[in-house]
């Protein structure tokens, strides 16, 4: 008898469990998530408060505006989702960019637990104490991490296996080596007095994969000289060029 191993799964902690799956819930990832290819628990984290009034929150120790996720409140939720051999997140805009690189490693994981923070933050000791790595979407702040753990939970699950059609379509786009994706075009071959590129219609597989590259290339020294700047060495003639491997700092 073949045992089957536990589908990928997302455990997020949060204030608004009602939140989701939100539109984790449609399209590739609500039918995977039918289907039983993953898994999502929202947990919240009011049913680990002590207190009759379920406090989960208090004013910012040095004072300030606003008020701070409690430790200790946090730390329970997190201890009461049994996540010890999972990565642990919290979503957060002082965290290290979420890189398509982190997303892959997280996808071939067991899958993460994710912390959504509220109002000012949360506790940093509960950061230090659960071992919390601060992932962030963007430089900008939302209202609270739920979100961008959706963000964050729908880069994965697109890349787990049998969820899109084909296993391409995760390894040729936007950051899967390095580059930003090249334009793409599809009928009509005429919109508004413009062609489709005639490299794209000739039949000539090799030229069409030789203007892609040189398409994602420029548009990537243009709008990302900061992955451009990283970029591999241009291949000797003859050597196949070599993918490049963003990093994650850790």
């Amino acid at each position: 008898m073949t045992i089957e191993p536990p589908p990928w799964r997302a455990t997020v902690l949060t204030l608004f469990p009602e939140m989701f799956p939100g539109p984790l819930g449609i399209s590739l990832a609500g039918k995977a998530l039918a289907s039983g290819l993953w898994a999502l628990e929202p947990r919240d984290i009011r049913a680990s408060a002590t207190d009759k009034h379920r406090s989960v929150d208090d004013t910012p120790a040095g004072g300030g505006p606003g008020m701070v996720l409690r430790a200790d409140v946090l730390a329970a939720a997190i201890d009461a989702a049994d996540a010890q051999d999972r990565p642990r997140l919290v979503m957060s805009p002082r965290g290290r960019p979420l890189t398509q690189a982190r997303v892959a490693e997280l996808v071939a994981g067991p899958g993460p637990l994710i912390v959504c923070g509220r109002f000012e933050g949360i506790d940093q000791r509960v950061i230090d104490a659960r071992g919390l790595e601060e992932v962030s979407i963007g430089d900008y702040v939302l209202s609270g991490g739920e979100i961008a753990a959706m963000t964050l939970i729908d880069a994965c699950v697109r890349l787990l296996p049998g969820v899109m059609g084909k296993l391409v379509s995760g390894t040729d786009e936007s950051f899967s080596d390095g580059l930003l994706e090249y334009p793409q075009y599809t009928r009509p071959q005429t919109f508004e007095g413009r062609e489709i590129p005639d490299v794209l219609i000739s039949g000539d597989h090799a030229r069409v994969a030789k203007w892609r590259l040189a398409e994602a290339e420029a548009l990537t020294a243009a709008r990302r000289p900061d992955l451009w700047a990283v970029r591999p060495k241009v291949p000797e003639s003859g050597k196949k060029r070599k993918p490049l491997k963003i990093t994650t700092g850790e």
